[in-house]
């Protein structure tokens, strides 16, 4: 299972900032977006020296909500030998995966005509 808090990294962090002010989309939703995007991309996360350094460290269930259950199932499906703190990493760098497709649309309309 996912920890309680978590974060992503700094460079991740302000490309879904970014897109909040280009979009009015929150960096949790956007997040969510993201991530599910990497996973239907076929991207599949492999143990690095990842360092998650953002400065927004949240409630799992305020990055997840209701998807929650869900994300976490599909994270253990996927990544079945990596305990807590690597499913964190995964997470993390699906959301940095999946935020390179979303991350240069101007606005929502863009966003939605291009998932």
């Amino acid at each position: 299972m996912l920890p309680n808090r978590m974060q992503l990294s700094r460079q991740t962090e302000e490309q879904l900032k970014r897109l909040k002010t280009m979009t009015g989309i929150t960096p949790n939703i956007s997040a969510r977006l993201a991530f599910y995007r990497s996973i239907e991309s076929g991207f599949r996360y492999q143990i690095d020296g990842r360092k998650l350094d953002g400065l927004l460290v949240l409630e799992k269930s305020i990055w997840l909500g209701e998807l929650e259950g869900i994300t976490e199932l599909l994270l253990k499906f996927t990544y079945p030998q990596l305990d807590s703190k690597e499913i964190m990493k995964a997470w993390a760098a699906h959301v940095e995966d999946g935020i390179a497709a979303l991350r240069n649309h101007k606005s929502l309309i863009g966003i939605i005509s291009g998932l």
